[in-house]
């Protein structure tokens, strides 16, 4: 299934670039770093000099403040054992999460994370991510939501699309650059989403990244995970159970002297 859905929409891409300005990617690592390969990757970002991740399954579902450099965890926080963490973004001194099928959310001191508070909406929690006005929300399918930041209600959305067609199973999100990135699930690839349209102009293929002698079977699973650290234009990728995380720097496949620097299957 993940492999069909790759293949589709590279097609797709690949006949849209023929028309228009969707650039294709491959990537350079510039470092990896250890990542625990416990953590089921759901939410990430970089906040000043650190990473923070979520990880889902219930019972197994957390929320972790993370050095880079080791991959340790500084805090640690578990989401009640009957909920499936999903993504987290920052906001104020706020730190917000998401849970997969049970429409409710949760609110942390960002410092402590201590819970603060929660919140209700309709439909799946996938991903988070944020500009500077907006929270964005992504549910599994081709919408993607934009939240208020202090009531976290809804107040609008948009349609991911390639080549006019919507994509489905839009996952982890990163505000990159003026830019929504997305990871799509179950594949090895990366959108980069017009936030106003919802058009994607840049897909960034993956595959083989994490090479065949780290993957553990029946543990790894796939690609998700996207941090980006604006002051230092250093852009992160992991993905579920990975031992590894990547800083990547992107190359237009179609054209190797064109740059963008910085920027199987298993449970969701």
């Amino acid at each position: 299934m993940g492999i069909r859905i790759t293949l589709a929409l590279c097609v797709l891409a690949c006949a849209h670039a023929a028309r228009a300005e969707v650039q294709i990617y491959d990537v350079e690592v510039v470092h990896s770093y250890p990542h625990d390969p416990h953590a089921f990757t759901e939410g990430l970002f970089y906040l000043n000099g650190y990473l923070y991740e979520s990880t889902g399954l219930k019972e197994h579902s957390s929320i972790r403040k993370v050095q880079l450099e080791t991959g340790a965890a500084l805090q640690k926080i578990d989401i009640p054992a009957q909920y499936f963490g999903e993504g987290i973004v920052n906001w104020g001194k706020n730190l917000i999460s998401l849970t997969w099928k049970s429409h409710l959310g949760f609110i942390f001191d960002l410092e402590t994370l201590k819970l603060k508070g929660q919140f209700h909406y309709g439909g799946e929690g996938w991903a988070l991510t944020r500009d500077d006005k907006r929270i964005i929300m992504s549910d599994g399918t081709p919408e993607l939501r934009f939240l208020d930041p202090n009531t976290l209600s809804e107040t609008g959305r948009i349609r991911v699309t390639l080549n006019g067609n919507p994509v489905k199973n839009v996952n982890e999100l990163e505000w990159v650059r003026g830019e929504i990135f997305a990871n799509v699930w179950q594949t090895n690839l990366i959108l980069r989403i017009d936030p106003a349209s919802g058009a994607v102009v840049g897909v960034i293929n993956l595959s083989g990244l994490l090479k065949q002698s780290d993957i553990v079977p029946g543990q790894t699973d796939v690609l998700n995970g996207i941090a980006y650290d604006a002051k230092n234009n250093r852009l992160f990728v992991t993905g579920k159970n990975w031992p590894k995380m990547f800083e990547i720097h992107l190359r237009n496949a179609k054209s190797p002297n064109a740059s963008f620097s910085g920027p199987s299957h298993g449970s969701k």
